[in-house]
């Protein structure tokens, strides 16, 4: 992909760092000069100094054949305008920003912007840490709301139909692993001893979850 990241700071310099690992065109912009030592040499030449809302550094950093936009600056307001600026005016296919203040997130979605909220984020994942400490999720979908889980099941609920874990809007089975084989668990298939099952939950259930798992896993 061709990739614009505005915002040079610890963030914006190691996902652009990683694209580039990856294979992608990346360039980046920030306004501050000294933002540059943060790349690794061979991105330095991507580097463009100017604002992230600024036509002509955007142009420049050819924003007209960009497939994705992230702004991942230090304000709100300068990720906002440099996002919707790639987003109404280039019509760049992706469109990223990353928000500082949690309450603002519903904004840059009515806008059509996916956001991403540091702090909302880490709350939801130093508490999931500190309440669920042996439910690991594998994989988080927004700021966190919705998880995947993967874990054992203790042996009281082996014969159980795997599809009674469900709960509507907050657990679901989605996989289970047995005998080294991945499959979708149809209606009434019973869970065996050995199964190791994936739930797609909501983080607000994952006590819940808990109470389903803890008897022989341990809180």
């Amino acid at each position: 992909m061709r990739v614009i990241v505005v915002g040079c700071g610890r963030v914006g310099s190691t996902l652009a760092a990683q694209l580039v690992t990856e294979g992608h065109d990346v360039r980046v912009v920030d306004r501050r000069p000294t933002a540059r030592r943060l790349l690794p040499p061979g991105l330095a030449d991507g580097f463009l100094l100017g604002n992230g809302f600024s036509r002509a550094v955007l142009e420049a950093a050819g924003i007209t054949h960009a497939d994705a936009f992230v702004a991942v600056t230090s304000t709100d307001n300068g990720n906002l305008v440099s996002a919707r600026t790639a987003k109404e005016t280039y019509r760049v296919p992706i469109v990223l920003a990353r928000v500082h203040d949690p309450r603002r997130a519903d904004l840059y979605r009515d806008l059509g912007i996916p956001a991403v909220s540091s702090v909302r984020w880490s709350v939801n994942r130093i508490h999931q840490m500190l309440l669920h400490r042996h439910l690991t999720p594998e994989l988080a979908f927004g700021n966190g709301e919705t998880l995947l889980v993967r874990s054992a099941l203790p042996a009281y609920l082996n014969g159980r139909p795997l599809t009674d874990f469900d709960v509507d809007g907050e657990i679901r089975v989605v996989e289970v692993t047995r005998a080294g084989r991945s499959l979708l668990p149809g209606h009434g298939v019973p869970a065996e001893p050995g199964d190791l099952v994936t739930f797609a939950v909501a983080a607000t259930a994952l006590g819940r979850l808990c109470g389903f798992l803890d008897k022989e896993l341990g809180t």
